[in-house]
């Protein structure tokens, strides 16, 4: 699966308001796809298992998450989800645009305490487990939204812009005021800037002094930068990334497969079949007619 599937899977979902930004999906690994990529957004992301396990990256780390576990994934954090062996769940996604926390344009609450949880001045933890001592208190509004939303009465944003507020309060009460590094986010910005320039032009000849230059940064500083930080190679990563991309257009087109491994990228046919394989197990050709 690539982010343009994962998007598109929500921007098929029935919005509560053009102009009221807290939409929510029930999604299902591997029912609805097999994992999420990589990948942020400038809205906060609640994610809430409510079956199974499976999980959650946020930032690099790992969480493995179950029933009853919120995982929080504010604006412009990297995140993706992933299956557990062959285990199944299911959350509901919850994506909140800051724009319906803030009251006022100089809203001190905003100011003083969303803001700053919100882009990392007070960091929060990237998980809610059901063994926090004041679990109740933080999840409480969550099922409290979920709940007016199947009704949605009159004036229904109100109830959910409160009930936001005291979510949030329960965050600012509950954790430490401990900002993240500076170094730290400077790496994350790197990281979404080459996933992005990745996503834009993973068909043209990308080398490893395009990408360097692009963060001018060294070849060999930017190859050790992104093994440390990915956990593989630029070169690994674009490969695998080419051929997702494939295998997408193998099935929503009735491209050739020459010119798909041509848009995608590969300028060999031959090593496109042999990469395609050794990723998916079977030719581009079987892949599509499967």
């Amino acid at each position: 699966m690539n982010i343009q599937e994962y998007e598109n899977y929500h921007e098929n979902r029935p919005l509560v308001a053009e102009d009221f930004h807290f939409d929510t999906y029930l999604c299902s690994i591997p029912l609805d796809f097999s994992s999420v990529p990589l990948h942020w957004h400038d809205e906060l992301e609640l994610i809430y298992i409510k079956k199974g396990m499976g999980t959650v990256s946020v930032d690099f780390v790992d969480y493995d998450v179950s029933a009853g576990d919120l995982v929080l994934v504010f604006p412009g954090s990297l995140h993706e989800i992933k299956q557990v062996k062959d285990f199944s769940f299911e959350y509901e996604n919850i994506m909140i645009g800051p724009d319906i926390l803030e009251s006022a344009k100089d809203d001190p609450c905003m100011a003083k305490y969303i803001s700053p949880i919100l882009d990392g001045r007070i960091r929060v933890p990237a998980i809610v487990r059901k063994d926090l001592e004041n679990y109740k208190e933080l999840i409480t509004p969550i099922d409290n939204c979920d709940n007016i939303r199947r009704t949605m009465p009159e004036g229904f944003e109100l109830y959910l812009k409160g009930q936001m507020f005291l979510f949030f309060y329960g965050l600012y009460s509950t954790y430490k005021k401990e900002p993240a590094s500076s170094s730290e986010k400077k790496s994350f910005l790197r990281v979404k800037q080459i996933l992005k320039y990745v996503e834009l032009h993973y068909s043209e000849h990308l080398t490893i002094k395009t990408v360097a230059d692009v963060l001018n940064l060294s070849e060999s500083h930017f190859m050790k930068f992104f093994k440390d930080t990915m956990g593989v190679s630029f070169i690994d990563y674009l490969k695998d990334y080419r051929l997702k991309m494939a295998a997408r257009m193998l099935r929503v087109s009735d491209d050739p497969i020459l010119h798909i491994a041509e848009d995608v990228g590969f300028d060999n046919l031959s090593y496109f079949n042999r990469s395609f394989k050794s990723k998916y197990g079977e030719t581009p050709s079987k892949y599509r007619k499967r």
